[in-house]
């Protein structure tokens, strides 16, 4: 069936999106939104996950009638090898954003970069700690390049499994072990998934979904993680910050700046430079009253939760911010970025400006970001952006009003710090109200939008929903980004909205009920969070015992296919807006779903109503509770020292 016409006010959620939507048809601008009405209905066999184009004999698709194709491959083997091959993706994208910076963190070790710092000592000292590096009279250089080559090696290791998993809980690891889906290095697994993909080698669904699992691990707990900690050395460990959110922070008197990818050492820098005397007269000279900074996408998340900068919008917001007519300059990485970007913007007088050597556009002016003169680089871009703003036409400038408090940097060493303050830093207090019930249990919302739902809407219905169940809700990415664009990223969401026990531990501890924990490669702070809850004690001893669940409402990426493995892998259901590309394969559809909970304790469940997934979400709390022997009422009691002596937990 072909898409219907839909309104504005149908195809997103926010005030801002729905006044930029109606601006491009009166402008006659081409945007995500126009041309996902163009494409009608999507292909059958692509989202069966039934059609193969691997080898030249082919295409080949499956049907009824033609159930293998010219080699012999049946569903299985193919919808299998095609999931694989996304896994594949997902890990090289958020691994090689890792490996930028563990090269960069090199430099920073050996004195070669005189742009960059080792910003966080104790973050340096914290993570060179889990991995037995010795830290006693060493210099931090010393102790930093040490990490480096440590983290290079994850990279590049062809026999040894990831010395990164050592910070999974100990019956998680057995869990892999036992199933045999440990990875070795990262570069490895991805190669090895390409090898196994390729016509003739792997036909076996379940080996090919196995090494699926053990890729994405390598990612999670592997590339993701080491991007994670690399950051917070570099650029510093989150901490909560202030901030707004939405197209309202964009100025129209002001040189407006956007970001837009995934890679923080580029942001980071502009975010340093823009405040530069220098280029702050050079604007006033240009006739602007300053400069504005604000970023979309995960880029606007890194430099949020370190340098409280304003967030743009979210994913389909992107094309929308070139619509307000008021931007000079879009400054792009890697992934997530519209290759439609320059064709939007030659209809008004931004800029488009590709960074790096990877990820070319059509359209876009590429400069190359020269890492090793940092500084200087993002000087020039600014001072660039500075001088278009003369181009600007003030009858295409449209600003909408909307724009909402946030509050975000909600790091897992902030979440401890503000659970038992300086000295006695420690989830235990987090851990006691879900075992008393004040809290019922965690979940992660994460993942993209996706055109194929009206934007942020399950987002917000399931966040909400679930707060007001006492679910405490740990945020990435651009689902985030939509409770930002809600209001609901800030303290009073839980005077207001969420259910007594929720709120009254918010209260204490001063804590919003949603805490936005970073980008999308920052997922692997919510199993940073997880462990943390099993290793405090009284919730069992593995991460597939948790009451928790992920869900990734509105994804949309490959990215997103190897977040949602490694949280399964790891033992946390994890419920999807919609479903994989494998429906062609029931096989393959069971192994991932009944298979993998068997096996790891955790499956995927495809759930497209946000107040069904918020029924099956609390049924897997309640379960996860009730296997863990908390799940009772109890009369709240003023405990004495032999009191909690007998808890013994």
């Amino acid at each position: 069936m072909a898409r219907e016409k839909k309104t504005p006010e149908e195809l997103v959620s926010d005030a801002a999106s729905v006044e930029m939507v109606k601006k491009s048809i009166d402008d006659c601008v081409d945007t995500c939104f126009s041309r996902a009405e163009t494409q009608k209905t999507p292909c059958k066999f692509g989202t069966l996950g039934v059609c193969c184009k691997i080898c030249h004999m082919g295409p080949c698709r499956i049907t009824p009638n033609a159930p293998r194709g010219i080699c012999g491959a049946d569903a299985d083997t193919i919808v299998a090898r095609n999931f694989l091959r996304e896994v594949a993706a997902g890990t090289a994208a958020h691994s090689d954003h890792g490996r930028h910076l563990v090269l960069n963190f090199k430099k920073v070790a050996e004195g070669k970069n005189k742009d960059y710092q080792l910003t966080d000592i104790v973050a340096l000292h914290r993570i060179a700690g889990k991995y037995n590096i010795e830290t006693v009279d060493r210099n931090d250089n010393e102790i930093a390049l040490e990490l480096a080559e440590l983290f290079i090696s994850e990279f590049t290791k062809q026999e040894e499994t990831l010395e990164t998993l050592n910070l999974a809980p100990e019956n998680t690891r057995k869990l892999w072990k036992k199933y045999d889906i440990e990875p070795h290095g990262i570069d490895r697994m991805v190669v090895e998934a390409m090898h196994r993909t390729h016509m003739g080698v792997d036909h076996d669904y379940r080996n090919l979904l196995d090494h699926a699992f053990r890729t994405s691990l390598a990612d999670g707990w592997g590339g993701a993680r080491i991007a994670s900690m690399i950051g917070d050395i570099l650029f510093g460990t989150p901490k909560p910050v202030r901030s707004t959110a939405n197209l309202g922070v964009l100025e129209e008197q002001h040189v407006n700046i956007i970001v837009h990818g995934h890679e923080p050492s580029l942001s980071e820098m502009l975010s340093a430079a823009v405040k530069d005397p220098e280029v702050v007269e050079y604007a006033k000279q240009a006739g602007a009253e300053g400069i504005t900074i604000a970023g979309l996408c995960c880029t606007a998340n890194e430099v949020l939760m370190r340098r409280g900068i304003p967030v743009a919008g979210n994913f389909l917001q992107q094309e929308l911010a070139i619509i307000t007519g008021s931007v000079e300059m879009m400054i792009v990485d890697v992934q997530c970025v519209m290759p439609s970007l320059p064709n939007v913007a030659s209809n008004y007088h931004t800029e488009v400006i590709s960074t790096a050597d990877i990820a070319k556009t059509i359209g876009a002016d590429h400069v190359s970001f020269d890492a090793d003169n940092a500084y200087e680089s993002s000087l020039a871009l600014i001072k660039r952006a500075i001088d278009n703003y003369k181009n600007r036409d003030p009858h295409k400038v449209q600003i909408p009003s909307e724009k909402k408090p946030l509050v975000a940097g909600f790091s897992v060493e902030t979440i401890r710090h503000m659970l038992g303050g300086r000295f006695r830093a420690s989830f235990r207090p987090l851990n006691d109200a879900i075992i008393s019930g004040r809290i019922q249990g965690v979940v992660g919302i994460v993942g993209c939008n996706n055109i194929k739902t009206k934007t942020d809407s399950y987002i917000n219905t399931l966040t909400s929903e679930l707060i007001k169940r006492n679910i405490i809700i740990l945020k990435t990415g651009c689902a985030a980004q939509a409770s930002a664009k809600a209001g609901k990223l800030t303290p009073e969401t839980a005077l207001e909205e969420a259910g007594a026990g929720l709120r009254e531990v918010c209260e204490t501890v001063g804590i919003p009920p949603i805490l936005h924990m970073g980008s999308c490669v920052d997922n692997c702070r919510i199993l940073e969070a997880s462990s943390e809850l099993v290793w405090e004690g009284g919730l069992g001893d593995i991460l597939g015992g948790l009451p928790a669940v992920g869900v990734a409402p509105e994804w949309m990426s490959e990215k997103a296919v190897t977040i949602g493995c490694y949280f399964v892998a790891s033992g946390v259901d994890v419920i999807l807006g919609q479903s994989f590309h494998t429906s062609g394969s029931e096989n393959v559809e069971r192994y991932l779903c009944e298979g993998a909970q068997e096996r790891f304790g955790g499956g995927f469940h495809y759930i497209p109503d946000p107040m069904d997934a918020v029924e099956k979400i609390m049924e897997l709390i309640n379960e996860a509770r009730n296997n863990l022997g908390i799940n009772k009422k109890a009369e709240r009691k003023l405990m004495d020292m032999k009191d909690r002596r007998a808890l013994d937990v």
